[in-house]
Parts: structure tokens; sequence; C-alpha cells
């Protein structure tokens, strides 16, 4: 099938600091909207698309942002399905500026979550409870320990060791020490140890939710970014090579539409997305996966189709996963283990695979062509999203 270029990323920003007391959140999405305009030479005058997942203060989603930004879009796009939300304004916007709805949109995210000690994922739940909740909270589940059940579940059925979840860890702390971001992040945020660490090490580390330890759980920090989409016409006269969506899925997944808790949406997602794109995953240079915990790289790495459900352990001990090894790479920025996770990662997905893409990770894979981001949403274990998104370099 022929790679069909109907849009691309032309811009992106990454907010820089992990803690940050001095903005707020939507202080981060309105600057980070103006520097990835800037990525692109391109200004606030040229876009007439709009895409938010209703995080910053006031709410209102998409109405709300654009009156604070003063913007007058003719597209607007609230989708918020949690961390993959981005990847579905990807797909959103590939939608959109193929059938000529608009020409430039932009996507924001911005989070105070290390500032405001946001209990992501060990908090009990807070507030009223809803139909998609009632059946677990009363039961005490929190966020990790759903998470930690499909760790135990997938090493129960398919004999997955600690040890190999461990390697995940290793492999993006790896990464993140060549990242200046990164390791002022970890700095900033007080990790015991800002250097490489060894399957020993996470090993050691104590145990949050059996079998996660905590090096396999991912950082709480403040951030965000945006990324700017454009038209092929648009694309032409950029400040820098644009990156081209290729091809996108979307899908939701809870138990009663599948029992197997160790497969995931993106099970569904990335095989409409390798089909529109005209690849397979076996032409993927750069996969940006979200890690929340080390077993939700597991699960995706099986569901995108790099190896056989079960055989993500096996895939991993192979050596995958570095960037200066054969193979697969993945999370070159740190990822949400060692970089940056502020509560809904997928936009940083895209932000990295732009810039290997480019040529300007602090990672950087040889000749790196394609890239797939996957985003998850909600919880691995219950109810929650899949997107998946292709990317070319120009």
């Amino acid at each position: 099938m022929a790679q069909e270029r109907k849009a691309a990323i032309g811009g992106i920003y990454e907010w820089p600091k992990r803690v940050d007391p001095s903005v707020s959140s939507m202080q981060i999405k309105a600057a980070s909207i103006k520097a990835a305009l800037d990525d692109a030479g391109l200004s606030w005058a040229d876009v007439d698309g709009l895409y938010d997942a209703g995080d910053g203060e006031g709410g209102g989603g998409g109405l709300g942002l654009a009156a604070y930004l003063g913007m007058n879009p003719t597209v607007i796009d609230t989708t918020q399905v949690g961390g993959s939300s981005y990847e579905f304004h990807a797909a959103h916007a590939l939608r959109d500026i193929a059938s000529g709805k608009c020409k430039v949109a932009v996507t924001s995210y911005g989070s105070k979550a290390a500032t405001l000690r946001t209990p992501i994922g060990t908090g009990g739940p807070r507030g009223g409870g809803t139909w998609l909740s009632n059946m677990e909270n009363m039961y005490g589940s929190t966020l990790i320990s759903n998470y930690a059940m499909v760790a135990q579940r997938h090493m129960h059925q398919y004999g997955t060791t600690t040890e190999q979840l461990a390697e995940i860890s290793v492999a993006t702390r790896a990464h993140a020490m060549r990242n200046p971001e990164a390791v002022q992040a970890m700095t900033d945020l007080q990790f015991v140890g800002v250097n490489e660490i060894s399957v020993n090490d996470v090993l050691e580390s104590r145990i949050l939710a059996d079998p996660l330890h905590l090096l396999e759980c991912c950082m709480i920090s403040d951030g965000g970014g945006a990324a700017v989409f454009v038209s092929p016409e648009v694309a032409a006269d950029l400040k820098k090579k644009p990156v081209w969506i290729l091809g996108s899925g979307e899908a939701t997944k809870y138990r009663e539409n599948d029992g197997d808790i160790t497969v995931s949406a993106g099970a569904q997602s990335a095989p409409i997305a390798f089909q529109q794109a005209g690849i397979t995953p076996d032409d993927i240079d750069i996969a940006m996966i979200y890690d929340s915990f080390t077993i939700t790289v597991a699960v995706m790495l099986e569901d995108l189709g790099f190896c056989k459900k079960g055989e993500a352990g096996q895939f991993i001990a192979d050596g995958h996963l570095r960037w200066d090894r054969p193979g697969l790479t993945i999370n070159t920025d740190g990822g949400g283990l060692s970089s940056n996770h502020p509560g809904m990662r997928g936009l940083f997905l895209l932000l990295e695979s732009v810039r290997q893409l480019r040529g300007e990770s602090t990672s950087q894979v040889e000749n790196a062509k394609l890239a797939v981001a996957h985003g998850n949403g909600g919880l691995l274990g219950a109810t929650h999203t899949g997107g998946t998104v292709i990317l070319a370099a120009d």
C-alpha cells in the first residue's frame, strides 16, 4: 500500500521543567503552543484547529482554552480519553486536515502534578464514584494495584520474570542519563541516585504493589508541551522538515469485552494504524510506548506486534530496547520512568518521535525513518483506551 501523506507534525515544544511552582498549567499550555508555532515558523494567526484534553485550570475544554488564548478556531476537538488523548488528537487532526476542515491545528498539555503533590498512582479513589468504578473502588483498588494485577497475571500465564521487566527500567534510565532535562528532573524530584541503574537496583528498590518495585513505576512531575499539525501545503514551507502522520488507530478496552487483562486496547488500535500506514511492525525504527509502569511496556510490545502474546519477556531478554544496541529501540527521552510523567504522557510520545525522525534526540537512532507512538489511557487491567500513531521522516 502506498504511503499517503495528508498531514504532518510541523512544530513541537516540551516544557523543560519537571518541578515548576512559578507557573500555572494554562501558562504552560499557552507558552508551549507559542514555542511550537515558533518551531514551525508559524504564528497564532495561522491556527484554525484546536485540540484539547480539558487539562489546565478553569475547565471548559477547548472552549476554555480558546478563550484563554483569544483564538477563534474553525475546528475544536475536546477528546479526553486519559493518557492516550494526544494520539487520538493526532488521529483526528489527520482526518480533519485531510478533509479540508483546517490547515494548522494545535494540541497542548499542562500539568502541575508534582507541585500539587497529586497522588496519581497510590492514592485511593477521590470524590464520588461512577458506574465505571463502583465495582472496584469499594475493594480499595488503586491505579498501581491494577497494573500490579496485570503483571501478576502476565507472570502466571506466560512465565514473565521480574528480571525481564526490570530491564525496561534499566534501558529507559540509560536513555534518561543522556537527556539533560531528564537528569534535571530526577535531581529536582530528589531521586535516590541520579545515575544509570542495574537489574539488581530495580529489584532491590522497595515493592509498592507486588510485584512492581519503586523503580518500575513512573515519576510524578510537572510538565507539558505542544504539537502543531499541518496540511501538506503548509508543510512545504516550514522552518524544519515535517514529520508525516501515516496512520492511526483508536480503541477502547474493558473487562466485559475481553476478559484477558494481559491484552490491551492496543491489540485493536495497532493493526488499524499499521494497515493505514501501509507498513508492518518490522519496519519500525523507534517505538515510543506509554511507560506508566514496566508491565505497560511489556504488554504493549506484544499488542503492537513486535512479538507474540506472552513473549515480551524473552523479547526484552534478547537485548532489544536500548538505542545503542541492535533491534527495536524504545522511549529514548527516558520515558515516564525517568524523564517526566505529569499524569497524561501521550503527548511526549509524539514529541520524542518527532525529535528522532528529525535527528534531534539525545539518544539518536541512526537513520531513523519510521516511528510508532502508542498511548494508553485509563487502567490497563480494566477500562482503558489505546491510541496508535505511525510517523515518518520527510
